[in-house]
């Protein structure tokens, strides 16, 4: 394989997706996200006359925003005059303030901007974030956090006459899931202290008064109570007479099953599969979709949603990453998004009667997926006898060149995983002579509870410990050379990238952070107000856990980093703030160790434009290949 020049990291940020956003209430149209212009934008597919696979280009484009945008189609027009009609969430420049506002599918040119758009719920000041529409199109569920930038309320808004109201509030972050088919149930997500937590709450809307309920109110119901441990329940997928429903939830073990439950509150567990796992009931009631994580890649099942018997193997195009599960409204055509990690992502349709998988989109992709590398899952022993897993890219590499210098990706999160989708980056480092290491060290999602928890506030510096552990791995593989190994990562992992660098100096030659913590008692000082306690849940808190959070900040001991460092970051920020990096590279700077920033002005928690990554990745590229020496 001949090695690609560096220009040519152009063609690989160029590889574009798509994804669907949800069926026209008629089924005859898909919604479509594609990031064709350079960031996220909807698009739309009239299935009648369409030839599949479509080539993205000759998708019907419905925005071309600057910022990304999502959208979803609302289940009807209250009005019944203006046909098909969208719900469409947008923020400015990163900052996560998103607006909502509405429009119709099918617009005689593009909308270039919000203002062309039907404001629904604006305030700059504040974020909404929309979370269900009843059946007839009447009512819009939202969370804000317009009372006092900080607790997220849960609001019901009718889109016929304009009138809202507040109708669940705890002072704390809550969000609504969804209604029950009769539009008299709606569930509301509330995260909670605990680390890895949250409690979800049915309200009976036909018991909200002048003021909102909260939790042990009359018509609030806890699904899956949990009081004495940290547990995730999720929201309700429910049967067409609203008689019962499922939900995702580990409670009581270590792996998310799917249980059954009633509008009373009861609930039995009926489908476990060993690993995490969710569901969707389809509108008609014809389907309970089953999708789990195994070690990282999806399988998909189909059941009765009466008799619980599998039905169906849902077919995927290839071992990876499936997601965005959406049916027809009669049960007959599935869509979703597929990746792998040779395979960028496309919309696919699954044909629940004849059984037959077809590819709805063929996005650009002008390098030969031939070059295209799959990783190798393999798991390696940490300093207490964990096995952490990870996924090896293994570079093709003329023996003249010797072992190949790496790159070790660390996934953000915490509460994340690194699974097995397209990687455009890694596929170029890859192509250009790099290994690429990718681990989910302890603290990830998607190998059960007690996984999950073993990075916990004061038990921060085990998943650096990981690390080392890796290091010593990458030592006994005769094909990778472990003194040119570098760190990567974002946001968590532009932290632990800078954990290892200052707490492991001995082992790491450089290192890249995107978006990351340098300090965690400023980054909780200085976050959004709205995030602080959601995060502190995490790391431990400013006012009990300081000396803790000192303890585990690469600030405190920058003294020992020597590597060379290159920090990216969006000056929009909202979660880590751009002090971050900027007090590190301070500090860098004046100790004389190399420490290059970037900063993208029109970006927030990462880079979501193309310009701006095509102008900073062959930079990090630049640099890997200058201080790793290949």
């Amino acid at each position: 394989m001949s090695t690609p020049a560096p220009s040519d990291i152009r063609a690989y940020l160029e590889i574009r997706t798509a994804s669907p956003s949800g069926w026209s209430p008629d089924g005859a149209s898909l919604l479509v996200s594609s990031d064709l212009p350079g960031s996220a934008q909807v698009h739309r597919l009239d299935l009648a006359d369409a030839v599949l696979p479509v080539p993205a280009h000759d998708l019907v484009p419905v925005t071309r925003f600057e910022e990304p945008i999502g959208a979803g189609y609302l289940p009807a027009d209250p009005t019944g005059a203006n046909g098909h009609r969208l719900l469409l969430a947008t923020d400015r420049g990163g900052n996560e303030r998103h607006q909502l506002f509405t429009a119709p599918h099918a617009p005689a040119s593009a909308f270039t901007g919000p203002d062309e758009l039907d404001a629904l719920v604006v305030d700059d000041e504040y974020i909404h974030r929309p979370g269900g529409v009843t059946r007839d199109g009447r009512l819009l569920a939202y969370a804000t956090n317009r009372g006092n930038g900080v607790a997220f309320d849960t609001w019901v808004r009718d889109l016929t006459d304009g009138s809202e109201r507040c109708v669940f509030a705890t002072g704390g972050w809550t969000g609504p899931g969804g209604f029950s088919p009769d539009g008299r149930y709606l569930a509301v997500t509330e995260m909670t202290t605990r680390p890895g937590d949250n409690v979800v709450h049915l309200v009976d809307l036909e018991q909200v008064g002048d003021t909102p309920l909260s939790a042990g109110d009359p018509g609030v119901v806890e699904l899956a109570p949990h009081p004495e441990r940290e547990s995730s329940v999720g929201t309700p997928s429910w049967l067409p007479d609203a008689s019962a429903f499922f939900f995702s939830t580990d409670v009581g073990r270590d792996h998310s099953a799917i249980a059954r439950g009633t509008p009373a509150g009861d609930h039995e567990i009926v489908v476990e599969t060993g690993w995490d796992t969710g569901c969707g009931v389809d509108w008609s009631g014809r389907h309970l979709l089953v999708a789990w994580n195994d070690d990282g890649r999806t399988r998909v099942q189909l059941r009765d949603p009466a008799t619980l018997a599998v039905t169906d193997e849902v077919p995927l195009p290839g071992e990876g990453v499936a997601g965005g599960f959406r049916f027809t409204r009669d049960g007959r055509w599935l869509v979703f998004a597929f990746t792998s990690a040779t395979v960028p992502g496309d919309v696919w349709r699954y044909d629940t009667d004849e059984r037959h998988l077809q590819r709805v989109t063929v996005s650009p992709c002008e390098v030969d997926p031939a070059t295209f590398v799959t990783p190798e899952l393999v798991r390696f022993p940490s300093f207490d006898g964990l096995e952490v897993p990870a996924f090896v890219y293994r570079p093709q590499r003329a023996p003249e060149r010797g072992p190949a210098p790496v790159v070790v990706v660390i996934h953000g999160g915490p509460e994340s995983q690194y699974r097995p989708s397209f990687p455009a980056l890694t596929q170029y480092l890859v192509a250009q002579g790099f290994a690429v290491v990718a681990p989910n060290v302890r603290g990830s999602t998607g190998y059960g509870r007690r996984y999950q928890h073993l990075d916990d506030v004061d038990k921060r510096l085990d998943s650096v410990a990981d690390l080392a552990a890796l290091h010593d791995w990458l030592q006994t593989q005769d094909d990778l050379d472990a003194s040119r190994a570098a760190l990567y990562g974002g946001s968590y992992g532009g932290y632990m990238t800078l954990m290892g660098l200052v707490t492991q100096p001995e082992r790491w030659a450089a290192g890249v952070d995107v978006v990351g913590m340098s300090n965690l008692v400023t980054f909780l000082e200085n976050t959004s107000a709205w995030r602080r306690a959601f995060r502190e849940r995490e790391y431990g808190s400013l006012e009990h856990d300081r000396d803790v959070l000192l303890e585990a900040s690469p600030i405190t001991y920058v003294d020992r980093l020597r590597a060379p460092l290159f920090v990216v970051h969006g000056a929009n920020d909202p979660r880590v703030p751009l002090s971050e990096a900027e007090q590190l590279h301070a500090v860098l700077e004046e100790r004389g160790v190399r420490s290059e920033l970037l900063v993208y002005k029109d970006e927030g928690h990462g880079l979501s434009k193309l310009a701006n990554r095509i102008d900073c990745y062959p930079k990090v590229v630049a640099f890997l290949h200058e201080v790793l020496g290949d």
